[in-house]
This record gives C-alpha cells, sequence and structure tokens, in this order.
C-alpha cells in the first residue's frame, strides 16, 4: 500500500482524487494531518503553482506529496482565467462570481472554445515528477447543471452536449482532465518501484 499526501484544502479535488485512485493508494489530507497553513500559490503557470503546493510539504518533512494544480484556459480571452481561475473574479470572489466575469467578458464573444488543464507535481524522497491532463471543449452562454463545481456549470467537453455540471460525477471523472492526469500518474505508480 502507497500513503500520498493531497497537498490541497480544496474538497472538491479531494473527492474527485480520492474516486479516480485505485485501492492500493491511500490518501491523506491537510485536514488529516492537521497542517493548516496557507500554502503559497503565486506561480504563473500551473506546473509552478503545482510544483510551489507540493515542494512547501516536502520541505516541511512530508514525502509522497502529490499536488494539483488546474484551471480554465479560455482562447478568446489569451488562455485566462488559467491559473487565476480560483481568484478570476478578485481575491474574495467565490465560483459564483468567477463564473459571472467570465460569462460577462464571453457574452459578445462567437469563439467559445476553451479546455480545462489539469498539472499534477508528485515529489517522492526529493525527486520531482509532473503528470497532465487536459480535455477541449467550448463555454455555454448560460450556466446549466447542478453538480460539479467551479466552472462546470459553463463548460461542454468536446464530443458532448451536457455541461460537466450537467454530468453525474462519474461521467464527469471519466473524461476529465483531472482523470488524464491521474491516469498517467498511476501508470508511473504501478510501473515504479518506490
Amino acid at each position: 500500500m502507497i500513503k500520498i499526501l493531497l497537498a490541497t484544502n480544496n474538497v472538491h479535488k479531494i473527492q474527485e482524487l480520492k474516486e479516480m485512485l485505485p485501492d492500493g493508494i491511500s490518501v491523506e489530507t491537510l485536514k488529516d494531518i492537521h497542517f493548516n497553513k496557507n500554502i503559497p500559490e503565486n506561480g504563473v503557470t500551473f506546473h509552478e503553482n503545482a510544483y510551489a503546493k507540493a515542494n512547501f510539504l516536502f520541505e516541511r518533512g512530508f514525502n509522497n506529496v502529490l499536488a494539483d494544480d488546474s484551471g480554465l484556459e479560455v482562447d478568446a480571452l489569451g488562455g485566462l482565467p488559467g491559473v487565476f481561475s480560483a481568484r478570476f473574479a478578485g481575491p474574495e470572489c467565490d465560483s459564483v462570481k468567477n463564473m459571472l466575469k467570465l460569462i460577462q467578458l464571453m457574452e459578445n464573444v462567437t469563439n467559445r472554445t476553451a479546455k480545462f488543464k489539469t498539472v499534477l507535481c508528485y515529489i517522492h524522497h526529493g525527486q520531482t515528477y509532473y503528470f497532465e491532463g487536459e480535455v477541449e471543449g467550448k463555454i455555454v452562454q448560460h450556466p446549466r447543471g447542478v453538480r460539479g463545481f467551479g466552472y462546470d456549470p459553463v463548460f461542454v467537453p468536446e464530443g458532448f452536449q451536457k455541461t460537466f455540471a450537467e454530468m453525474t460525477p462519474e461521467e464527469k471523472n471519466r473524461i476529465s482532465h483531472r482523470r488524464k492526469a491521474i491516469e498517467k500518474f498511476i501508470d508511473f505508480i504501478s510501473n515504479k518501484t518506490l
């Protein structure tokens, strides 16, 4: 059994990651270890943010740390919100305000293509590994669905008619950017002697 520490307090990410990881991988959260310090997230790329989170915990004596940095990149907005996805509407915002800002910016835009990206950073005994996943799609004009989180109500993945928020968790987790990244991580763990 491999035990990993998830470097996030985001309950939605924790839930999705736990649902995607196989039985042979045990997960600890920051709450489980009573770690309540703020983890810096000031990079300009998903890689930098994922590394900053994982390394912050590694430098404090933790091993087998897995960090996730994810976001939505909208082509017509030059890749925004990108690494600012969680705070797109400002530092004291929430996902509804972020989504409303996105809808407002996209109001008269015809190119609605976008992609969700995930970068996982895994630090094991000082070695750093990255795993990426992305899913392309488009931004709809109005939120649809009640499931998921973040921008899920306005994102329809390519080849589908439903937004992520209209899908069941199982449907979303089969095709999501996070699923694609976690599958690469699982393949790595399965083939590596740790």
